[in-house]
């Protein structure tokens, strides 16, 4: 048993991280900021496909502001953690939300170090976020109405989750994923000889449609006016066919001697 506790004390000395919170979030109090609530989230922001995922949040006010009994939305930090079944595709679809988001107006994207962990700085439209992957996870820190945040808790969920953005991610190439699942109708199977275009995927503005040649013929035989063409006699049609009456034979008489 003294082994045991010797050997945990010796771990805890040469910085190993804090375990990762059974529900995500951590619901305790973080230095000066009080835990206030806890709530498992349905929408997940950063959508995963074929990776099922799970998000939970958690609200902490400043002590001060806590005493004072007057809460802004400065005094507040949201977390939102969302874990997922696999590793795949964390890294890259959470680089695309935040490339996403840098080229919509209104926001403003930066990466860099933040609490000791290289994370993304989201700000516009009335909110501050921190966020950035990890295994099997994506943590974002911030709320409404803030200017920025604060260091302590980001470095807090960084200790727990350690950040797996690669530098320049907002830039080059999407870091690597698994490769998207072709999706097959089993009423119209693939056919390799005869393949189908995805209609999603087709720019009409680069489609070329081949000129089609018309053959001068020379020679051609002239338009025929119905004006001119012969018609049937109509009482031709009309009376009855007369019968023709046979001629009388004449004799021939030989004469006499």
């Amino acid at each position: 048993m003294r082994f045991l506790i010797a050997f945990v004390i010796l771990v805890g000395a040469c910085g190993g991280h804090p375990p990762i919170p059974k529900r995500g979030v951590v619901e305790g109090d973080l230095g000066s900021w009080k835990f206030r609530r806890f709530q498992p989230v349905l929408d997940i922001e950063v959508w995963v496909e074929g990776n099922k995922g799970e998000a939970f949040t958690a609200s902490y006010v400043t002590e001060a502001a806590e005493k004072t009994g007057r809460i802004e939305d400065k005094d507040i930090v949201n977390v939102f953690v969302t874990r997922y079944e696999r590793e795949d595709g964390v890294v890259r679809e959470t680089v695309r939300l935040a490339r996403r988001l840098a080229a919509e107006s209104g926001y403003q994207v930066d990466e860099g170090k933040i609490g000791g962990a290289r994370a993304l700085t989201i700000t516009g439209n009335g909110e501050t976020w921190v966020m950035w992957p990890a295994k099997k996870h994506v943590v974002k820190v911030g709320g409404r109405g803030r200017d920025a945040v604060p260091k302590a808790m980001v470095e807090s969920y960084a200790d727990r989750y350690p950040s797996k953005l690669p530098g320049g991610s907002l830039e080059g190439p999407l870091p690597p994923g698994p490769a998207p699942k072709v999706k097959t109708d089993p009423k119209d199977p693939y056919d390799p000889n005869n393949p189908k275009p995805d209609m999603d995927k087709v720019d009409p503005n680069k489609i070329k449609i081949p000129e089609k040649k018309v053959e001068s013929t020379d020679g051609d035989p002239p338009d025929v006016d119905s004006r001119t063409e012969s018609k049937p006699d109509a009482d031709a049609d009309s009376k009855p066919a007369q019968k023709s009456e046979p001629k009388a034979k004449r004799s021939k008489k030989k004469p006499k001697k």
